[in-house]
């Protein structure tokens, strides 16, 4: 089944940088309470959300997984709904907040770190080839083919869109919403396959780890376009899945972006 090895993703989750001990002191012990509220004021609240809400979330899914009780894309799920500082607005820099990150990393050497660790657990879970097996690997070469002629002749983020659609409905996924949110495409669907194999493989093993397989290939080829589908998420408490399209923009954000990324601003 796709997904990283649970053990070596186990081993780094645990080593996030800023994991809180239980007397609220980081791992590393250089940074008292003053100096982390005054990181945490620096950035919003970003830093304070993402060490005492989001990791200890995270370290739950990551045991769940390990026992085969959730799917890879539960966990990719809660990773990209990381607490976020925003460095840019769209391809506009914002010079005030990126100055704010740069104070916060002055001030705590676990800011940039954060961001490498990120970095690394993100890569982890995103789909690599050479982790799928030959059927799986099969499914991405087929979707990826097929994308040629499902996108023929379309680039804007609403006719991606509805060409999605047509294909959901191919294979016989029904489709409950759509709506568009800014300059991103949003469709809501259930997948009726839900329960198929679930006996031997768990649930939602035919939507989320066989048929997503195709769908990595239209990520894979929409990306190279500059496109950004974001594939079926948040199936894990209800039938309904959605996706979403829209232009791969340049925005920057923290953790995803490190402060040695970010240019001295004009």
């Amino acid at each position: 089944m796709a997904g990283p090895d649970a053990a070596e993703l186990r081993r780094i989750v645990d080593a996030f940088p800023a994991a809180p001990e239980t007397d609220g002191a980081t791992r590393t012990g250089r940074a008292d309470s003053e100096l982390i509220d005054r990181v945490d004021d620096l950035l919003d609240g970003t830093y304070g959300r993402l060490t005492g809400e989001w990791y200890p979330e995270l370290r739950d899914l990551t045991d769940a997984y390990l026992d085969g009780r959730v799917l890879r894309e539960d966990v990719l799920e809660h990773v990209e709904a990381v607490p976020s500082f925003r460095l840019s607005d769209g391809a506009a820099p914002l010079p005030e907040r990126r100055r704010a990150l740069a104070a916060a990393d002055s001030l705590l050497d676990e800011v940039t770190e954060v961001a490498g660790w990120y970095e690394t657990v993100r890569s982890m879970l995103d789909d690599d080839p050479a982790r799928l097996t030959r059927f799986e690997r099969l499914l991405h070469g087929f979707g990826y083919v097929f994308a040629h002629g499902l996108f023929l002749g379309v680039s804007s983020p609403d006719r991606i869109a509805r060409r999605l659609r047509l294909a959901y409905r191919s294979v016989g996924v029904d489709i409950d919403e759509t709506a568009a949110d800014g300059s991103a495409e949003r469709t809501t669907f259930t997948c009726p396959y839900r329960n198929v194999g679930a006996g031997l493989y768990g649930e939602k093993w035919v939507c989320h780890e066989k048929l997503d397989r195709v769908d990595d290939g239209y990520v894979t080829y929409l990306a190279e376009r500059g496109i950004d589908y974001q594939r079926p998420r948040a199936c894990s408490a209800t039938d309904q899945c959605h996706s979403s399209v829209a232009r791969d923009g340049p925005e920057q954000w923290w953790p995803k972006t490190s402060p040695a990324e970010l240019r001295a601003p004009p």
